[in-house]
Parts: C-alpha cells; structure tokens; sequence
C-alpha cells in the first residue's frame, strides 16, 4: 500500500477471546451496510446474540483480522480454509465509513490476499450482492475479476483473483 495514510493503518489478526471486538464491529457493519451483506442485523440480535455464537464465528472461520486506523478499530474481513479446489473466501470485509478512503480496505484485502498465499491457495473468491457497484468496482481495483452471477434468495456476483498469475 502506498500513500500518506500507510503509517497509521494497523491489520492484526484476532482469535476467539477477541470475540467482543468483532461483535461490536459486526454489528455495526450489519446496521449501516444491509445492502452489502447476505446476513441481517436482526439475525445476531436478541436470540442470536449470544457470546458462545460469537465466539464460535471467530474461531469456525480460520483468518479474522481488525484494521485499526490512528488506534481505532476500523474495519473487518475474513478468509475460509481453501477448498477442495484452492480457493480462499474472502468474507465479512467492512470499512467503518470514517476510515473509508483512506487505505483500510486496501490493507484489509492485502492481509487476506497475503494469508492465502501462505495458505498455498490458488485463487482468493468473494461475492458482491446485486446493487453494489462501490464494492465491486473496489474489488476490480484490486485484480479481482467477474466469473459469474448467483441468483438465488439474493443475486450475489461472483469475483476472483487468481493468486497463480501473481508475481508474488
């Protein structure tokens, strides 16, 4: 990453007794980016919004990372164990809109394209529901590309970036 703003941006990994700081971000996500999620709000509230759930989506889900920015949390992502064909999800990605602009979905993405090559995966996949283009676009930026479209109870586009053609 380049740019003015590199310095200030920290990307740490977080495990299981981590799990009151990616509720707190989660939810926040899930309120002011519905439109950007297949999960919804109301499903991790109440009932569902319980420390054992939680602490099991951090520890069920290998990678989990928290960028800070000027030591404030400010965003989120995920990336899957690769599957059977050697792709890494790339899920749960969420820049607080403060924070937005100023290279922490760069270094959020950056941070799972990286663990994915160490996981030795041969490609990094994500979905962008029907709608948003700001993400999409975002993604494009960062070498992924359309591969194809799911239309089911949501239109999700699918998106890859092929870690074999890096030069890495």
């Amino acid at each position: 990453m380049t740019g003015p703003f590199k310095e200030e941006i920290k990307v740490r990994r977080i495990g299981r007794d981590d799990w009151p700081l990616w509720r707190s971000l989660r939810l926040q996500a899930l309120e002011e980016a519905p439109y950007a999620f297949s999960s919804r709000l109301a499903d991790w509230q109440d009932h569902g919004d319980t420390e054992v759930r939680w602490r099991e989506r951090v520890s069920d889900v290998p990678l989990n990372i928290v960028a800070e920015w000027r030591e404030t949390a400010a965003g989120m992502a995920s990336g899957t164990a690769p599957n059977p064909d050697g792709s890494v999800e790339l899920i749960s990605m969420w820049v607080v809109p403060f924070a937005r602009g100023r290279g922490v979905g760069d270094a959020l993405v950056s941070a799972v394209i990286e663990w994915a090559r160490e996981q030795q995966a041969s490609r990094v996949a994500l979905g962008v529901l029907e709608g948003n283009e700001r993400a999409a676009a975002f993604y494009r930026r960062h070498g992924f590309i359309p591969v194809d479209a799911n239309v089911g109870a949501v239109a999700e586009h699918r998106m890859v970036r092929d870690l074999s053609e890096d030069s890495h």
